[in-house]
């Protein structure tokens, strides 16, 4: 193949001649028409998820053209910077670094200041408004300036950043030259963002000091027929097809998660195939691929699950993984943030994780010391046999494992009251390593959270929920698991049961009993 071959990108924006792109800027429809209009906005969206791409190829497109100047500039370097005498001069450097890399604008006088100077030419030229208003003149036509990680800003100098965009948008009504368009791009919606420089920590709502937006936009996921797309632009320029079965596992796994996506195919194409062309990507090279990315935890779904030991993402993924069954107001700020860190999304009205890839992450992270317990304590595993799990046994071992290790490595746990549900599948992990996979169904309001145990071609379906709930209306809990039953496809389930009460002796706590629901057999396991 001549020339440089294109590859999935999985690290930083996408370059059209070097990688496998789709167009960021039809995933923002309305882009054109408010730039058309003059009119500032927000754009917010998960991290990995395309931002940067999307508003470097709009500055190119909008530079090719003659009827505007555009300029981009990273607000990144400002991160953590609270104190505005300090935060702000940062900012004014970067505009000023932006500036010129635009070939219409290099020639602006401003460019000439010099670092050292910074401070005293802001006092003299107004601050940022000042800069951004000098460049505006210069440029002789309008200026569309696109900030991105406008998030990374904080405290005070987000709140002075703000204002002197708004005063600044104020003075463009009076005559004064002032971009004609703005964009402010992150991973949050301007609302959101906290400005702590009050003992309450009053965010920035309806008292924004930057009030002129005329819309916030999500840039949205991948479609089905977009990862197609994006596969076949890979099998256009090398001839390796990916097989539909694949494509179709593909958009399962991730749905449409931009990084994990290309992750997905960089995997299959790079690391399975060896970029032998000659071989189709097939489903289960996709499988394969899925399970390496989980297990080996990038760089981008490392610092995701980072947030994990937040306080305020712990308020929001316990309850889920418990399946807890109360009302909330996606206006919540906890809530706001799980959505915008793209770990969960709604659906019909219930929060539950963005895509089964993360679904599993989440498992596999919260329960990996609990695993690494496990395979210590429990060196065989009788339970796994060729034609499949001896459920029964394996579950029976499981109480056993619970009574003698429920304390185990407890203290320190953040996510406790979901700590039993996490142990749980720290058994499983350690019985299927290399042999099979758990399927995590968790919702808020579910009420459990549902297991479907995946061994030697066969099915498994567990369903784990609290004492309580249990207690409050048991055959509301086994039709429940009756329904996972059908849904799986498979002639019995399996409810385990956990008290949280470790005050109550476990003679009276640890036991099991069939029932039978609709024909089908459930077996209950009390720990």
């Amino acid at each position: 193949m001549c020339g440089m071959e294109k590859f999935f990108n999985i690290a930083g924006p996408c370059n059209p001649a070097k990688h496998y792109m789709l167009s960021a800027t039809e995933r923002l429809p309305d882009i054109v028409s408010l730039i058309r209009k003059e009119q500032y906005f927000v754009i917010h969206a998960q991290r990995q998820c395309g931002k940067t791409t999307a508003l470097l190829a709009l500055k190119n497109e909008i530079n090719s053209g003659s009827e505007r100047v555009a300029m981009y500039c990273s607000l990144e370097a400002a991160e953590g910077v609270a104190d505005p005498e300090k935060g702000i001069p940062v900012v004014y450097s970067l505009i000023l670094n932006a500036a010129g890399q635009i070939d219409s604008l290099a020639g602006c006088p401003v460019r000439s200041i010099a670092p050292s100077s910074i401070d005293k030419a802001m006092m003299a030229a107004g601050g940022v408004s000042g800069l951004l208003s000098e460049l505006s003149k210069f440029a002789g036509k309008p200026l569309v300036v696109l900030f991105d990680e406008v998030d990374c800003l904080c405290d005070a100098t987000l709140v002075a950043f703000l204002r002197q965009l708004r005063d600044g948008a104020i003075s463009k009504t009076k005559g004064v030259d002032f971009p004609a368009s703005i964009a402010l791009v992150g991973m949050r919606n301007i609302r959101d963002y906290k400005a702590k420089v009050r003992p309450d920590h009053e965010s920035l709502g309806s008292a924004s000091p930057f009030n002129v937006l005329t819309k916030a936009m999500t840039l949205r996921t991948f479609t089905d027929a977009e990862v197609a797309s994006l596969y076949a632009q890979h099998t256009a320029a090398t001839g390796q097809a990916f097989e539909p079965e694949a494509v179709r596992l593909a958009c399962e796994y991730t749905c449409g998660q931009p990084y994990l996506v290309n992750a997905l195919a960089r995997w299959c194409v790079e690391e399975i195939h060896r970029d032998d062309y000659s071989k189709p990507v097939t489903a289960a090279d996709m499988h394969e691929a899925k399970e390496k990315i989980i297990r080996e935890r990038g760089t981008h779904l490392d610092s995701l699950m980072e947030r994990m030991k937040e306080p305020r993402v712990r308020r929001i993924v316990e309850p889920v993984m418990l399946g807890e069954e109360f009302a909330y107001d996606e206006l919540q700020d906890d809530v706001r943030l799980v959505l915008d860190l793209g770990l969960f999304k709604q659906v019909k009205g219930a929060l539950v994780p963005a895509n089964p890839m993360y679904a599993e992450i989440i498992g596999r992270y919260l329960s990996w010391g609990s695993q690494l317990a496990a395979e210590r304590k429990v060196p065989e595993t009788p339970w796994a046999t060729d034609d499949g799990l001896d459920m029964q046994g394996l579950l029976l071992a499981f109480q056993d494992f619970w009574r003698e290790n429920a304390q185990m490595n407890r203290a320190p746990f953040e996510y406790n009251e979901a700590y039993p549900h996490i142990v749980l599948q720290a058994f499983l992990q350690r019985v299927l390593n290399g042999g099979g996979e758990i399927i995590r169904e968790m919702a808020l309001g579910k009420g459990a959270l549902d297991l479907g145990v995946l061994f030697k071609g066969r099915k498994y379906a567990v369903e784990v929920k609290l004492r309580y709930l249990w207690d409050r209306n048991p055959e509301k809990a086994l039709s429940q698991v009756r329904g996972y039953v059908d849904r799986l496809g498979v002639d019995e389930g399996w409810l385990v049961v956990f008290d949280p009460d470790m005050a109550k002796p476990w003679d009276a706590k640890i036991s099991h009993e069939d029932r039978t629901v609709d024909g089908k057999p459930i077996h209950v396991f009390y720990c």
